[in-house]
């Protein structure tokens, strides 16, 4: 059976980095490619990171019922084809999307056990710094990516695992112990890797975390407090 799982992250917390990372290590893993009517960014090929099409084109999937889940974010739609997962299904494999906090919780009403995973920075400074080391946005656009990034921070608590995203290394090593957890078939006795994997998961859960959120929580509140950047 098919595992759909839901990754989020606020823009510029590594999140792409992180699933093409893991998308290396886990087999029998399915990507899906959104699509989106933003023009591309820097060195990004249509098929590769997103599927561009125009309003129109995207307005016309939306009329023929194409997309599991869409959402307009800054403008811009962005989209997930329902034709992912039906490949999926009938290769037996698992499913990742990439998608915002408006898409996520689409999916999960749509498929309740979707397993869903908030990728957190570790504090916004961290965050700010990231999203300028980018250089591919204006101030502008940078200001408004870390005021949306602290309202879909708030909505952490809607998801299963919460993974902060501090080093690369072993947050891939997370994130791919999340997933292979979340596949262990009932009845079947684990091996000594494997539970080291589920203990790993284990500790990404959102209600072994929380206290690890709080101060990224009050960091992003800090910048909007009065006397606040």
């Amino acid at each position: 059976m098919t595992t759909v799982f839901i990754i989020s992250a606020p823009s510029g917390s590594g999140k792409s980095t992180l699933v093409d990372a893991v998308r290396q290590m886990v087999p029998r893993l399915d990507f899906s490619i959104s699509y989106t009517t933003r023009p591309p960014r820097g060195s990004e090929q249509n098929g590769r990171e997103y599927y561009f099409v125009s309003r129109d084109e995207f307005e016309q999937m939306v009329h023929r019922d194409e997309f599991l889940e869409y959402a307009n974010v800054f403008g811009n739609y962005y989209g997930t084809a329902k034709r992912f997962l039906q490949q999926a299904e009938q290769t037996e494999n698992d499913l990742l999307l990439d998608i915002d906090v408006q898409g996520a919780e689409q999916i999960k009403g749509k498929l309740p056990r979707a397993v869903s995973i908030f990728i957190m920075p570790p504090d916004r400074k961290t965050l700010e710094t990231r999203l300028r080391n980018r250089s591919l946005d204006k101030e502008e656009v940078i200001q408004r990516r870390l005021i949306t990034a602290s309202r879909e921070i708030e909505n952490y608590r809607k998801y299963d695992y919460i993974l902060i995203n501090d080093r690369l290394e072993e947050s891939t090593e997370l994130l791919k112990s999340i997933l292979l957890a979340e596949r262990k078939r009932p009845g079947v006795q684990p091996s000594a890797d494997d539970t080291e994997t589920l203990a790993k998961a284990e500790g990404c859960r959102l209600n072994n975390v929380r206290e690890m959120v709080r101060p990224i929580l009050a960091s992003f509140q800090a910048a909007v407090a009065p006397g606040g950047r």
